[in-house]
């Protein structure tokens, strides 16, 4: 079967390496048999998409994108609507919402897709990220270097972080998922680092194409052993500070 992937923004919005999130799955989708086309752009036809995606960027970036894609937001919702899958990391998970306010205090009107709301500090702390998930789950990792709180979320991604900042609080939710939107200010890239995660993204792309999902999917070599080596290496880091 032929999936479609859409990059949005990637020469503003892939501050690190955040395309390499789309070429994962798409060797884990072409391990299964399936032919992957991946089409980026600033404005390209989402209505045959499955994956419609977009990274992080610069706060100038972000805006730029935000503008951009004002004309998109009737294609977003109809892909969702249809149930395709819709995932942006970094600060693109920002323009999601109602609003973002800048550090001169200007308000930037949001896509609308979310309730949430966001507000830029002039504060910026890089930290890695332990992403607590539902038991049974594997936890998240990642990157996370953002300035910004985000609040008004009803339905984050994770409820708690093990380590890291969430959206607005020390330890607190962290991202946005309702249905197949999906959103993180977890960078990394956040699906190369977690083989789960993005089995998780995966299977709700192969439902969107109507193609049958197995059981189990394809861990690339070495990133289960990454994804572990990482989580033991943050946990002790944590222990140390602690």
């Amino acid at each position: 079967m032929k999936l479609q992937f859409v990059h949005l923004c990637p020469q503003r919005m892939s501050l690190y390496g955040e395309y390499a999130n789309l070429v994962m799955l798409q060797r884990m989708a072409q391990e299964l048999g399936h032919e992957v086309e991946i089409v980026a752009g600033e404005t390209p036809d989402l209505s045959e998409a499955h994956l419609i995606y977009m990274g992080c960027g610069t706060e100038r970036g972000q805006k730029f994108a935000l503008e951009v894609l004002r004309p998109q937001v009737d294609g977003l919702k109809g892909a969702l609507d249809r149930g395709a899958v819709v995932l942006f990391t970094g600060n693109a998970m920002e323009v999601l919402g109602q609003s973002i306010t800048d550090t001169q205090g200007k308000v930037w009107e949001g896509l609308g897709l979310t309730e949430f709301t966001t507000i830029e500090t002039r504060q910026r702390t890089p930290h890695d990220v332990i992403a607590n998930t539902p038991p049974g789950y594997s936890p998240v990792v990642g990157f996370m270097n953002k300035c910004s709180l985000t609040a008004g979320v009803s339905s984050p991604m994770f409820e708690s972080l093990e380590m890291g900042f969430g959206n607005d609080c020390q330890r607190g939710p962290e991202g946005y998922l309702s249905g197949n939107l999906m959103a993180t200010h977890l960078t990394g890239p956040v699906l190369v680092k977690n083989p789960a995660l993005a089995h998780e993204v995966l299977r709700r792309v192969l439902t969107c194409a109507g193609a049958e999902v197995p059981e189990t999917l394809p861990v690339l070599p070495h990133q289960q052993e990454a994804f572990e080596v990482t989580l033991r290496e943050l946990r002790s880091k944590g222990e140390n500070a602690g």
